[in-house]
């Protein structure tokens, strides 16, 4: 079953930037880019909501928005 999905249009030549070909479908390239997000490791499979948590935290660190370990120290008065 095909369904529609709305995005922005500047959101679309983003991902139409990163075809590998012209022929390659939005479905096969979302999917790779779904394949980016791990759905697991040695000790078993992650919980959707892990998955979730893991993608924000890569997308914070990407941002800047993180403390490094002297930060945090400081913070929590240690």
């Amino acid at each position: 079953m095909i369904t529609t999905i709305q995005i922005a249009p500047g959101t679309r030549e983003r991902l139409a930037a990163l075809k590998s070909s012209r022929r390659e479908t939005y479905d096969e390239l979302l999917n790779k880019l779904l394949a980016l997000v791990p759905a697991g490791d040695d000790e078993g499979g992650y919980s959707d909501g892990f998955r979730v948590g893991l993608l924000n935290a890569r997308l914070d660190i990407q941002a800047g928005r993180v403390l490094d370990h002297e930060q945090v120290k400081k913070r929590l008065g240690l």
